[in-house]
């Protein structure tokens, strides 16, 4: 009886279902349907800068994860400006549906050049990070000369030759902090056991790739947000307001040192939802 009782209901949704379709309505007999769908969340890809690697984004992964983002943490090559953007290019290209780029410090760089011509990015988010014009180098995007406050400089790093058959001579320098002088420029409030870790794994950035002028900025087309980190001795923070306002990008700021993904990643995830809620 009681099964004779749960098949006439379907029986009767069933003919109503086709009743309704040859009139053009759309019957939702699922519930989960009938509810409505979720957008899929964009995929959020993190490209970190010179003088580190990807596990620098550890806690932001941790909390975009939590909030239903995917994410993709590529290591940049660090090799040179058009060919790491390039690189990075092909990661988004890989990625189905929109994204959301991300880069830090150098990163910033990239992303403005990675971006480029490429229609699934619909927001970028510089999170205290250069951002250059077209023409313009990393080394001077930020200006140097209207604002001197960057301790990132030739007292402040090492170099070490390499070779590189594209290079002038055929030999590049890679460039690194100075491990003495790395807590202050780079990571001023993150611990000193933590900051000497960083300063002994960091990742070169080719001399080449920081003196590589940028092409035509991808923030000229695509939506983009600014967090920028007050007490930073690698990027001068009014050269970081600088170029965020000259992109036009959503600003927001936070006391922090140049390593805010490592040590405000809750800011960075805000920055983030922001961007995708208001792209």
């Amino acid at each position: 009886m009681t099964m004779k009782l749960l098949r006439a209901p379907r029986r009767a949704l069933a003919a109503l279902a086709t009743a309704l379709t040859a009139l053009g309505i759309v019957f939702l007999a699922n519930s989960a349907s009938a509810q409505g769908t979720t957008t899929p969340k964009p995929t959020v890809v993190l490209v970190h800068g010179a003088f580190a690697d990807a596990s620098g984004w550890e806690g932001v992964i941790t909390r975009l994860r939590h909030d239903g983002y995917p994410v993709i943490a590529p290591a940049t090559p660090l090799r040179g400006l058009s060919s790491d953007a390039a690189y990075i290019a092909s990661v988004v290209k890989s990625v189905t549906g929109p994204v959301i780029l991300v880069g830090h410090s150098y990163g910033g760089a990239v992303i403005t050049n990675a971006a480029r011509g490429l229609d699934n990015v619909k927001a970028l988010v510089y999170a205290e990070a250069f951002i250059p014009d077209q023409g313009e180098a990393t080394a001077v995007a930020a200006n140097p000369a209207k604002y001197p406050n960057s301790q990132l400089g030739p007292d402040t790093l090492l170099q070490r030759a390499y070779p590189n058959p594209s290079a002038p001579g055929g030999v590049d320098q890679d460039l690194y902090i100075n491990p003495q002088f790395f807590r202050r420029v780079f990571a001023a409030d993150v611990s000193a056991a933590q900051a000497e870790a960083m300063a002994l794994s960091q990742r070169p950035l080719a001399q080449a790739a920081f003196l590589e002028p940028s092409g035509a900025p991808a923030w000229k087309t695509i939506p983009s947000w600014a967090l920028i980190a007050t007490e930073d001795h690698a990027i001068d923070p009014d050269g970081a307001r600088y170029m965020a306002k000259r992109a036009g990008a959503h600003i927001t700021e936070v006391r922090a040192s140049h390593v805010i993904m490592v040590t405000h990643p809750d800011a960075v995830v805000r920055v983030i939802i922001d961007a995708d809620k208001h792209s």
